[in-house]
């Protein structure tokens, strides 16, 4: 079960192509060829203001179902060519979950992706352009290419994973999610689900991949958040959250800035896995899986 991705190099940090300035999204807001998408779980921020020309791109509405189930190519397809995107299109996320939508048009073939490298308050904070007047783009007749199975991961390749000793599933979210105290980030259980995490899954959680203006962090700097899974690494991860946002910030982080070759998003996350009365839960200490990490690559995992 090994997917190999297209090979990348650690970048430096005046060579990350995937990250776009605010300066070069403020002079290319007028650009045809240019589109911009808020990625968000409610459209209340989107609708009080937002980048020129953005379109707003609702998890729970347009990304997920009603049971948190990626709605499907059909569905998302619509919502690319609604969005005016197009083949030859440079889209450019922002908003609190970026690397989802980022994730989601490289899973079907779209290459020209990128983020915004900063958040929407340091956007406001440095007199950017801003604006609350919808945007009604033309819409497209846009054909997604097929889905990369090298970019996702289900929950029958998470389960298998779990006895797959070249294999590491990294969870990110925090650590009382991780340990069975909550089942969703904002401190609720569900009522037809179990709290905890994927048995030997590591817990790495996605909480300082950004600095202060809501820019990605240097290669050392994240480096050190991944010390066993450096751009030299081959063996296959797949990341999890609770709704795949972390998840795919994670991939972006490994795969896109630091060059691991061989990434998947498991985009089921746990809100799949955790009301799945087959997947098995642990709610042990993250140390445990840690050391059992370290005993494979050799190295110590504290």
């Amino acid at each position: 079960m090994r997917h190999t991705l297209r090979q990348t190099t650690p970048r430096a940090d005046n060579d990350r192509p995937a990250l776009v300035t605010p300066d070069w999204l403020t002079g290319h807001l007028d650009d045809p060829e240019v589109r911009v998408i808020e990625v968000d779980v409610s459209p209340a921020a989107h609708d009080q203001g937002h980048i020129p020309g953005a379109v707003l791109w609702n998890i729970y509405t347009d990304i997920k179902d009603e049971n948190y189930d990626f709605v499907g190519r059909t569905a998302f397809e619509e919502l690319v060519r609604q969005s005016g995107i197009d083949k030859g299109a440079t889209v450019v996320f922002y908003g609190y979950a970026p690397a989802f939508g980022f994730w989601l048009l490289r899973l079907f073939g779209h290459d020209d992706v990128r983020i915004l490298d900063a958040d929407r308050a340091t956007w406001q904070a440095e007199h950017h352009p801003w604006t609350s007047a919808t945007s009604v783009p033309a819409p497209s007749q846009y054909i997604l290419g097929q889905e990369l199975p090298a970019l996702r991961a289900s929950l029958t390749d998470v389960r298998d994973g779990i006895d797959e000793p070249a294999l590491t599933t990294i969870d990110v979210r925090s650590t009382p999610e991780y340990l069975g105290e909550r089942f969703w980030p904002s401190g609720g259980m569900h009522p037809d689900g179990r709290a905890g995490h994927v048995p030997d899954a590591v817990s790495l959680p996605a909480d300082a991949y950004v600095d202060e203006r809501g820019a990605f962090r240097s290669w050392d700097e994240l480096s050190q958040q991944f010390p066993e899974f450096d751009g030299s690494k081959t063996d296959p991860l797949i990341t999890y959250c609770t709704i795949g946002a972390r998840a795919c910030t994670a991939w972006f982080v490994l795969s896109e800035l630091l060059g691991h070759h061989d990434v998947r998003v498991y985009d089921g996350s746990w809100a799949q896995w955790g009301r799945t009365a087959a997947a098995p839960v642990d709610t042990g200490e993250p140390g445990a899986s840690r050391r059992k990490l370290g005993d494979r690559l050799g190295v110590t995992c504290s």
